[in-house]
């Protein structure tokens, strides 16, 4: 890489190349894994460029596509398994002043991809309308990260994942390319790119639907059992006319141990359910609650004081990847697992993995609407000993028909697929012809001759280096 030549052709342009920034800017959250942080805790890039403009984007991949210089798109960097890590250096692209909202229509709204998911919402809610879905780091991640990188979150008990049709409306794309094209994609079209950790192509503006906007009350139920906690938050999920936009389960002593915040609320051996209830229906959600019988409200956000509220986190903060964050920040040795608990029978196959495993894999739920059908998947917390270890749990679990989204890999196959996504490696071929858009995630591209069904995990041999 002539790395000077290119600063050369991009003069004028926001280029940062101190060591210590450029590397605190090439990374994510990888670390939530004990092995991608030995993989990958020295990965960065070689030089960050921070464009004002699609323009700027097209003159940067234009300038790298001569230099063969590799692009890594960064939106917030709030992953959780390396997708934004440059593994082959090269050039951090940031996406962090593309961040406005372009239109809001009744039902949709167009946004440049850099934008903050809650600062989105804070213009949509000035039209009675919100973002279907968002992850745990709302407040902090990108639109176009969340598209590129994640799966679905919080509204996934109404709205299913972002891979449902329906749940993005078009995309808008730069090729990496001698000339750079820019391509608006939709409809199936939009596989080629959604949830691609930028591998095929860069994502500049995005358009996606929206829903009416409620007031929403955080809940905390809390049991005596895990088991109990997730028969009620399955059965609450099922309550069509309830309507909630999160429903989780965690089983005791994580939130105890872990929602500082909320631990005057909680009691050492509990089991929580986590709730975000629209206003309106919370004398039905308290009259369910108490038909079921078990369970307990021990916080409602509605009813608290303001005193009480105080430094608390949303519920949304103790739910998706904000438990295992919780959990590290109180013991660094744990990590978590990435699993679905496929319907009917999950809440069976739940309780058999907890006698199983008990409290060295404690569980945690997140309720989610999937091929049309209430489930859950699992983020359940592991207390880590081994590599070796954390293989065998993982072999259980999917040896019971419970599928792993191994969060302890950093391409797109290992993730989950176990497969080449041929729709994704076509469009790279097409897109990205010499390989340059984020190196090494995409094992189909790097090695095609690679065994999806042994043990043996993909290295990319940049980071030998």
């Amino acid at each position: 890489m002539d790395l000077d030549a290119l600063k050369m052709d991009l003069e004028g342009l926001e280029v940062e190349d101190n060591p210590q920034i450029v590397k605190q800017k090439s990374r994510d959250f990888f670390w939530y894994s004990p092995v991608l942080k030995r993989q990958l805790d020295d990965v960065a890039g070689d030089l960050v460029v921070t464009p004002s403009s699609e323009d700027d984007i097209l003159r940067i991949v234009k300038a790298c596509y001569e230099h063969d210089v590799p692009i890594t798109t960064r939106g917030a960097g709030t992953g959780n398994y390396g997708q934004a890590m440059p593994l082959a250096g090269g050039l951090v692209l940031n996406l962090a002043k593309l961040n406005k909202v372009l239109e809001i229509k009744t039902g949709s709204v167009r946004v440049q991809a850099g934008a903050i998911m809650a600062a989105i919402d804070e213009e949509t809610r000035a039209t009675g309308q919100e973002l279907r879905m968002h992850p745990s780091t709302y407040r902090t991640a990108t639109i176009g990260g969340f598209i590129a990188g994640g799966s679905g979150g919080v509204g996934s008990i109404n709205w299913g994942g972002l891979r449902d049709l329906g749940n993005i409306i078009s995309l808008r794309v730069v090729t990496m390319e001698e000339e750079p094209r820019i391509l608006h994609l939709t409809g199936t079209d939009l596989q080629k790119v959604s949830h691609a950790y930028g591998t095929n192509g860069i994502i500049t503006e995005v358009e996606v639907p929206l829903a009416a906007a409620y007031d929403w009350v955080d809940v905390l139920v809390a049991f005596n059992g895990f088991i109990d906690a997730v028969h009620y938050a399955d059965a609450m999920g099922n309550q069509d006319g309830i309507l909630t936009k999160e429903i989780a389960a965690v089983a005791g002593p994580v939130p105890y141990e872990y929602f500082l915040r909320h631990q005057k609320y909680l009691k050492k051996d509990q089991s929580v359910c986590l709730f975000m209830v629209a206003s309106f229906a919370m004398d039905a959600f308290m009259a369910f609650t108490e038909q079921f019988g078990k369970g307990s409200v021990v916080f409602r956000s509605d009813t608290a004081t303001e005193e009480e509220m105080k430094g608390l986190p949303p519920v949304y903060e103790l739910a998706w990847n904000h438990t295992t964050l919780r959990g590290l920040r109180v013991d660094p040795s744990i990590t978590y697992l990435q699993v679905l608990y496929p319907f009917p029978d999950h809440v069976e196959k739940v309780a058999k993995l907890t006698r199983l495993f008990g409290d060295e894999v404690p569980g945690h739920l997140e309720f989610v609407r999937f091929d049309g059908k209430i489930t859950c998947f699992g983020l359940p917390i592991v207390r880590y000993t081994s590599d070796d270890r954390l293989e065998e749990i993982m072999r259980i679990h999917e040896e019971n028909g419970c599928p792993i989204f191994n969060p302890h890999r950093y391409t797109l196959e290992e993730g989950g697929m176990k497969q080449t996504d041929a729709v994704q490696l076509a469009f790279k071929k097409e897109a990205d012809p010499k390989g340059l858009l984020n190196p090494g995630k995409m094992i189909a591209w790097e090695d095609p001759d690679f065994d999806f069904n042994s043990d043996r995990m993909f290295l990319f041999p940049g980071l030998a280096r």
